[in-house]
């Protein structure tokens, strides 16, 4: 599989965000700093794996509408996070009912996070080089075309 560098970048400032906030929730919920940080850490490496694997599928996705994509990519990666999430904490505390708690809590701060994550990075074009390039001929061999 080739590395993108924009998915890359995606990643990394996605994690940033996410592992802020499942470490605070964390420590909120579990009363534990600790926790909190456990929780936190481990994410960084489940997650950014993970993550990297959701947007190269996504990438190749035909939705051209950037709402229904925002919308729908933020659904379809809650998903695939709070399981994690439900997990570790599960895993951590050894208590399945605060990984549900950590995890439910996520189900709305993440996709708050996540959608204006998603709306900023749609209007950076860092990583886009080719296709922007290859936009701009299309454009250019239609415009000579009329």
């Amino acid at each position: 599989m080739k590395i993108s560098k924009r998915h890359l970048a995606k990643t990394i400032t996605w994690r940033i965000l996410g592992t802020i906030d499942t470490l605070l929730l964390a420590w909120f919920i579990s009363d534990d700093l600790s926790t909190g940080v456990q929780i936190g850490s481990l994410e960084l490496i489940t997650k950014m794996i993970l993550y990297y694997v959701h947007e190269r599928v996504w990438f190749k996705s035909k939705i051209k509408s950037s709402n229904k994509r925002h919308i729908l990519k933020t659904f379809s990666w809650r998903g695939v996070g709070t399981v994690d999430t439900i997990i570790l904490g599960w895993l951590v505390t050894g208590n399945p009912l605060t990984g549900l708690k950590i995890g439910g809590a996520e189900v709305i701060t993440k996709m708050i996070l996540y959608f204006a994550h998603e709306k900023l990075w749609y209007r950076i074009n860092f990583g886009l080089d080719r296709r922007n390039k290859r936009k701009q001929l299309n454009n250019l061999k239609k415009s000579r075309e009329l």
